[in-house]
């Protein structure tokens, strides 16, 4: 139920980038691809990796959350994994080379990542012993 929170927010993220592609492509009147234009080229990579990152994370946060994880596990992970894609996009958007919205948003995604991959092998593990 919480992770639905999430997801509508992430949704949310998605759909901002993805009408700030559409609204580039008609004002350059580009139609598919990014026409070499470097402000389209980061808007659709933006984009793109929030599509790469966010679906899998929240199905992990799901199943996490439905094997029973505490809600302060769930809005601690669901809110820094929008925190983290809301810094991603922003740095790139910015720039296509190292800036602090990239950086920080991507190993934040990372982390949340590697947080919840151990919290569901955890209690894999502690479920097989309990057999």
């Amino acid at each position: 139920m919480l992770t639905g929170l999430y997801a509508a927010l992430c949704a949310l993220l998605v759909f901002v980038l993805s009408l700030r592609i559409a609204l580039l492509r008609r004002r350059l009147r580009i139609g598919i691809g990014d026409g070499g234009d470097a402000g389209l080229a980061r808007a659709i990579r933006a984009q793109a990796n929030a599509i790469e990152y966010v679906p899998l994370a929240l199905v992990m946060l799901l199943i996490a959350e439905n094997n029973g994880a505490a809600a302060a596990f769930v809005h601690a992970c669901g809110s820094g994994l929008l925190l983290a894609r809301v810094l991603h996009a922003v740095g790139l958007s910015a720039s296509a080379g190292v800036s602090f919205g990239r950086f920080w948003g991507i190993l934040l995604t990372w982390a949340i990542l590697l947080v919840i991959g151990a919290q569901l092998l955890w209690g894999y593990v502690a479920a097989m012993h309990a057999l």
